[in-house]
């Protein structure tokens, strides 16, 4: 109950900050979970290789499934429930020593809708499209859902279908981001990407009844596919994935970097058609996203900001042109 009145008081301050809206009743069967800060009150041991055991005040020993090592000492864990299924999550601390600096190239990645990831070497990744995939499935269990009566056993085993579907999506794309994450950790001493604001790239384009938005039904579908690669979560992925090996993760900014040359660096939008860039001033030719992550990179090599040189194509030392409006 202490944790559960912490949780509460944080609603609170992140909705008076201005992070999150006003806290609302606690919902049955909507997350549910509950930690245990005190190892005193709780054990877990391993008992094979895919076996284990956790002792919980009041419930005594449960058998559950073991999915990875623990190689530290547990200081809290959390049970909670997840579209039906109970899971256990242990915070552990263990003591490590500084890892040796890499070896290793550098590397600029431009993320995509169409293609997940570029990397300046020329390698590209093909996204997942995990909801993709699962969306007419997901479809289909939503419209049944709505015909339920409200409050009747069916109505509640199909909450639990849906909820399902939607956690095997989850599973999958995280899966899919711990793979391609790990190789590229293990690959790269330093990884650039573009310091993107997800929050802001999905906003809703509907805007008002006095002002209603144009292309609402486009920008919904980009806004879907973004939220299907999971950028964000690629990159808390690869930060501390490059940290325990002894990497960098580093950030430029986003501003132009599919519009700008990666050979002579001049930004100019009839650069860009589709997946072709051709740039108009030096006729450099690549792929559009090998070009953007190649600028991705060389912003953090040589972090300069283009400037407007009006009517002139010469690359001044120490700066990148930018063509006239």
């Amino acid at each position: 109950m202490q944790q559960a009145i912490k949780d509460l008081d944080r609603a609170y301050q992140n909705w008076w900050a201005g992070r999150a809206r006003a806290p609302s009743p606690r919902k049955r069967e909507l997350n549910d979970a509950m930690r245990f800060p005190d190892p005193a009150t709780f054990a877990v041991r391993r008992l094979s290789k895919n076996w284990g055991e956790v002792k919980l005040p009041k419930l005594g020993w449960v058998r559950l499934r073991w999915d990875r090592a623990i190689s530290g000492e547990v200081k809290n864990i959390t049970v909670s429930r997840r579209a039906g299924i109970w899971q256990v999550a242990a915070q552990y601390e263990r003591e490590i020593a500084d890892p040796e600096p890499l070896d290793l190239p550098v590397v600029g990645i431009d993320r995509g809708v169409t293609v997940f990831a570029a990397l300046s070497n020329g390698t590209m990744i093909e996204p997942a499209n995990c909801g993709k995939k699962a969306l007419r499935a997901l479809a289909r269990a939503h419209r049944t859902l709505a015909r339920k009566k409200r409050g009747s056993n069916n109505r509640r085993k199909q909450v639990q279908r849906v909820a399902r579907l939607h956690m095997r999506v989850s599973n999958a794309r995280r899966d899919f981001l711990h793979k391609t994450s790990t190789h590229i950790a293990k690959n790269h001493g330093v990884i650039v990407l573009e310091k993107l604001v997800v929050r802001n790239m999905v906003r809703s384009a509907a805007g008002t009844m006095d002002e209603p938005g144009k292309n609402v039904r486009a920008k919904s579908g980009l806004n879907r596919a973004i939220l299907d690669q999971g950028w964000g979560m690629f990159d808390r992925f690869l930060g501390y994935k490059l940290a325990e090996r002894g990497g960098l993760t580093a950030h430029v900014p986003a501003p132009n970097s599919s519009r700008e040359c990666s050979s002579c660096g001049l930004v100019d939008q009839r650069s860009r058609n589709g997946a072709r860039f051709l740039c108009v001033g030096c006729g450099h030719a690549e792929h559009a996203d090998t070009n953007a992550a190649k600028v991705v990179q060389r912003r953090w090599d040589t972090p300069l900001l283009p400037v407007e040189v009006p009517g002139c194509r010469a690359v001044e030392a120490g700066t990148r042109q930018r063509a006239a409006a």
